[in-house]
Parts: structure tokens; sequence; C-alpha cells
């Protein structure tokens, strides 16, 4: 299964999974653990697993800051 990377930010991994649903969102991983956001229709956490709640606050911007070039990424992946 392909996972390609959208971009890094600090240790944080911003990343797809390119056999899974088609909804569209994005994974962040770090050595902590990992967590879900969905991009649509608003950007909301779906899971998360060893990422406290502050720093996951914090991801969440980033994820806000960065929704237009995430969904990009996300249709050129996968609306081949």
């Amino acid at each position: 299964m392909m996972s390609p990377t959208v971009f890094r930010h600090r240790n944080f991994r911003f990343f797809f999974f390119s056999l899974e649903e088609s909804r569209p969102h994005i994974h962040i991983s770090c050595s902590a653990g990992h967590a879900k956001f969905w991009l649509e229709p608003i950007v909301s956490l779906a899971h998360f697993h060893g990422i406290h709640a502050r720093i996951l606050k914090q991801l969440q911007l980033i994820v806000e800051e960065r929704h237009n070039e995430i969904l990009r990424a996300w249709k050129k992946h996968f609306d081949r």
C-alpha cells in the first residue's frame, strides 16, 4: 500500500494511504502516535492514538491552514 507524503512539519508526517476510503482526509504520524483528520465538510478529527490533546489542536490548525494544499494533493493523487 502506497502512502505518499504530502508534507512534513517538525517531526510530523502528513500523508495519505492509497487504498482507503474515498472521503478526503489526511493522516499524521510522529513517534508518539498518529491521527487522522477529515478534510470535508470541515476539518475535524476522525481518530487518534498517543498524541496529546494540546498537540492535536495544533495539528488541526496546521491542517486548516494548509487545507487547500492538502485537497489539491488529494485530488492529484486520487483523481487519476
